[in-house]
C-alpha cells in the first residue's frame, strides 16, 4: 500500500494551515493597525514567511521527519535547555493559535444564533463549546480529523475566491476606494508592526515539514509545496484585504472588527452574503481547531520523546497522547481570559522567535543541507528584529499582550531548565 502524498496534497496541508482561521481572525485587527496600507502589511508578513520557507525547504529535504520543526531545532542547536525551551514554546504557540481560531469562531457564531443576547458571553460560550467538540472528535478518530480538514480547505477556498471575484466587480466606482490614499497609511514602523501582529496568519506553512517524509518525489515536490503555497496565500490575503477596504468604510470595519469578512460580503450580496461568509468562517476555524489540536498533541509527544519534557507525556489518555487533553484544557483557559489582539500578539511573537531559530539552524547546517548562508542569515535577522520591534511597539498600545508573550517565553525556558536540572540530580 502506497501512503505517499503528491504535490497537491502537500500544498493543501500548507494552504490549509495558513488559511485555517487566521484571515477570519486577524483581518479586522490588521485594518485597525495598518488602515489603507493593510495589503502592504500582509505582503510584509508574507515576504518574511517566504524567506523562512527557504530554510524549511532545505531542512525538510535532508531531515524529513514527522517531528518537523522540533527535529530541525534539535538538529541545528543540539538537545539542550535552549532547544528544549524553544520546543516548549512551539507547543504553547500551537495552543495560542487554537485560542485565536476559537476566538474567531466565537466572534462569528453569534451572528447566526445568539443564546443570551450578550455578544461577549455568547462568543465565550461558542469558543469553549467548539474546543470541547473538536477535542471529542480528536479522541474519536484521527481519520475524521483529516477528512474534515480536506473538505474544509476546498469549501473555504471556493467561498473566498468567490468573495474576491464578486468583490472586485463591486469595487468599480466605489467611494471607499479613497481609503487606499497615502494619507490613510500608517507610518512605516507602525505598518511593519501591523504586519508582524498578523504574522500568525502565515505560520501554518510549517505543517508541511511534518509530512515531508511522506511526500512523493521530494526533491521536486517539497520546494514547490512550500513556495507555491506561501505565494498563493500572500496573493489571496492581499486581494481579500484590498476588497474588504474597498467595500467598507473604516468605521464599519472597526465596528465589525471580529467578523469583518462577513460584514464585507454584505454590500455585494446583502444578508445572504453575510450568512455565507459567516458559515465559511465557522467551517474554516472549526477545521483549523481540529487540525491544530492534533498538531499540538503531536508536538508535546515529540518533545517528551526527545526527553525535553517529562516522558509521561508520551503516555496515552484514552486512545490519544495525554498532550491532547492538556492542550485542550490550556486552550479553554486562554480563550476565556485574553482578548483577540493579545492572543494574536502572543502567537506572532512565539512563531517569529521559533522561525528565527529555525533559520539559524539552517545557517549552522548550511553545508549539510546545501543552503545559501546569506538567505538563512537574512531570515534569522529579520525574524529576530521583527519579534523585538513587535514587543517594543505593542508595549504602549497592548501591554497585556506583551506581558503575556514575555511571560510565556520565560516560563518555557524556566520549565525546561528545572526539568533538565531535576534529571541530572
Amino acid at each position: 500500500m502506497n501512503d505517499k502524498i503528491g504535490l497537491k496534497e502537500a500544498m493543501s496541508i500548507g494552504i490549509g494551515g495558513m488559511v485555517g482561521g487566521g484571515i477570519f481572525a486577524v483581518l479586522g485587527l490588521a485594518v485597525s493597525l495598518a488602515q489603507g496600507a493593510t495589503p502592504v502589511a500582509f505582503l510584509i508578513a508574507g515576504i518574511l514567511a517566504l524567506i523562512t520557507s527557504y530554510s524549511y525547504v532545505k531542512l525538510s529535504l535532508v531531515y524529513p521527519d514527522r517531528g518537523g520543526t522540533v527535529k530541525f531545532i534539535n538538529q541545528g542547536l543540539g538537545k539542550n535547555v535552549f532547544s528544549g525551551g524553544l520546543n516548549n514554546l512551539l507547543w504553547i504557540s500551537y495552543i495560542i493559535m487554537l485560542g485565536l481560531y476559537a476566538s474567531a469562531f466565537g466572534s462569528y457564531a453569534p451572528n447566526l444564533y445568539s443564546f443570551t443576547g450578550n455578544t461577549t458571553m455568547d462568543s465565550h460560550l461558542y469558543a469553549s463549546g467548539i474546543i470541547l467538540i473538536a477535542t471529542g472528535i480528536n479522541y474519536y478518530s484521527i481519520n475524521v480529523v483529516s477528512k474534515i480538514e480536506s473538505y474544509a480547505v476546498m469549501i473555504k477556498l471556493i467561498i473566498l475566491i468567490g468573495f474576491i471575484g464578486i468583490g472586485i466587480y463591486g469595487l468599480i466606482g466605489n467611494p471607499n476606494l479613497e481609503q487606499f490614499a497615502f494619507n490613510n497609511w500608517e507610518s512605516p514602523l507602525n505598518l511593519f508592526t501591523g504586519g508582524m501582529v498578523i504574522f500568525v496568519a502565515y505560520e501554518g506553512f510549517e505543517l508541511i515539514a511534518n509530512s515531508a517524509a511522506d511526500i512523493k518525489d521530494p526533491k521536486k515536490n517539497i520546494p514547490r509545496a512550500y513556495y507555491w503555497s506561501v505565494i498563493f496565500v500572500i496573493i489571496l490575503y492581499i486581494v481579500i484585504s484590498a476588497v474588504t477596504i474597498g467595500s467598507l468604510p473604516f468605521e464599519k470595519i472597526a465596528d465589525a472588527q471580529d467578523y469583518v469578512l462577513a460584514e464585507a460580503a454584505k454590500p455585494m450580496l446583502g444578508k445572504v452574503g453575510f450568512t455565507i461568509m459567516t458559515i465559511a468562517a465557522l467551517i474554516s476555524t472549526f477545521s483549523a481547531i481540529n487540525a491544530s489540536l492534533y498538531g499540538g498533541s503531536r508536538v508535546s509527544f515529540e518533545i517528551a520523546e526527545d526527553d525535553e519534557l517529562p516522558h509521561e507525556l508520551t503516555s496515552q489518555l484514552w486512545n490519544q497522547p495525554i498532550g491532547l487533553f492538556i492542550t485542550a484544557v490550556l486552550t479553554l483557559l486562554l480563550v476565556n481570559t485574553l482578548d483577540l489582539e493579545s492572543i494574536s500578539t502572543s502567537g506572532s511573537v512565539g512563531f517569529l522567535l521559533i522561525f528565527a531559530l529555525v533559520n539559524f539552524s539552517a545557517f549552522k547546517l548550511s553545508t549539510e543541507i546545501n543552503a545559501k548562508k546569506i538567505i538563512t542569515l537574512i531570515g534569522f535577522a529579520l525574524c529576530l528584529i521583527a519579534s523585538i520591534i513587535l514587543i517594543v511597539q505593542q508595549y504602549s498600545s497592548n501591554r497585556t499582550g506583551v506581558v503575556v508573550s514575555v511571560s510565556i517565553i520565560i516560563s518555557c525556558f524556566f520549565i525546561e531548565f528545572v526539568y533538565k536540572r531535576s534529571r541530572t540530580n
